[in-house]
């Protein structure tokens, strides 16, 4: 898949220098004061606004916007209603087996919702993704949070590091983190099924995680417990060795390859 064509704009003359910066920084074009609307050039924004930093698609019919949100919405709503301790994320990283703060390694942090189920459950979670474009999104969505009174406690426990999980975990030579967390991109061929927005705007920025095999292999190199993949419920596994064992949901699982015992 081509690559996406995107610039940065704003809402506002008051957002103008901050949108300025993220160009500048992503050495991506500067429409500065733009209704994503009426722009024909970029089929997709990075678009600064009241709620924040997002993916805005141009056009007229086209969907809102994508971004890292902790505050309200769906992280909102599980953050206010049990935090999310029964969802299979939870039991994969094996937080049902120990009362010791686990710290995670997220590697493929994408939008942090994962992360920040897992922050507030209690875990110290150190976040990486390689994309630029997705750093922003998240970056402005933790800075958003952290003034929060509810969320801001729990992205206190989640810090975001900048680099390629890869290289990032080969340049330390001992245990990174108690679990490793990874959900690579995969690749989807069903044209026919229903994508979640993100992911229909993801695919062309990020493409598909084609290392996903060398990101396993370190991983298992530099987690302390285990490491925990999230696929595609009807996916293959990622090459290499076989998971100890496997929690199905309905549309997603997850592959545990288990290291050793949790403490």
């Amino acid at each position: 898949m081509d690559a996406i064509q995107l610039a940065v704009g704003c809402s506002h003359p008051l957002y103008g220098p901050q949108a300025r910066s993220v160009a500048e920084s992503l050495n991506l074009p500067f429409l500065d004061r733009v209704d994503p609307k009426f722009i024909e050039d970029y089929p997709v924004l990075l678009w600064l606004e009241e709620g924040g930093l997002s993916l805005q698609v141009t056009g007229r019919k086209a969907p809102g916007p994508v971004r890292a949100e902790f505050v309200s919405g769906k992280a909102g709503y599980r953050r206010d209603h049990g935090g999310g301790a029964g969802q299979l994320v939870a039991k994969a990283v094996g937080l049902q087996r120990t009362s010791k703060p686990l710290h995670v390694l997220d590697a493929t942090a994408g939008l942090g919702q994962d992360a920040y189920v897992l922050a507030g459950l209690g875990c110290d979670v150190t976040l990486l993704e390689r994309s630029p474009i997705i750093h922003a999104l998240l970056a402005d969505g933790l800075a958003r949070a952290a003034g929060d009174v509810g969320a801001g406690p729990l992205v206190a426990r989640m810090q975001l590091e900048s680099g390629d999980s890869i290289r990032w975990m080969k340049a330390r030579n001992d245990a990174v983190a108690d679990v490793i967390y990874l959900d690579p991109m995969f690749p989807h061929r069903d044209k026919s099924a229903r994508v979640k927005k993100e992911m229909e705007l993801f695919r062309p920025i990020v493409g598909a995680d084609d290392d996903a095999a060398d990101l396993l292999q370190v991983a298992l190199e530099r987690a302390r417990y285990r490491v925990v993949v999230k696929r595609p419920r009807k996916a293959p596994t990622i090459e290499g060795p076989p998971p100890n064992t496997q929690l199905e949901g309905k549309s997603s699982r997850y592959d545990i390859y288990a290291l050793r015992a949790l403490p």
